[in-house]
């Protein structure tokens, strides 16, 4: 397999992208981020804490607050 790699105008990018996909072709994202396997590791052994403490966890505005206050 060929990889190409293009600059595509921005007013001409829904038109391309729409092109590829009825082609069947693979795009591949360069500005995609690449997660280490660590940090997924992390997101979900904190996932699993808060599924099985819920009551430990603070809301986005508690937390916000506290940290104004904290300021």
């Amino acid at each position: 397999m060929k990889e190409i790699t293009l600059k595509v105008p921005d007013t001409k990018l829904s038109f391309f992208m729409e092109l590829i996909n009825q082609l069947g072709l693979e795009i591949k994202n360069d500005e995609q981020v690449n997660i280490p396997d660590w940090q997924i590791n992390e997101v979900r052994e904190r996932l699993e804490d808060y599924k099985s403490n819920p009551d430990q966890a603070m809301d986005f505005d508690s937390a916000m607050d506290d940290i104004e206050k904290a300021l």
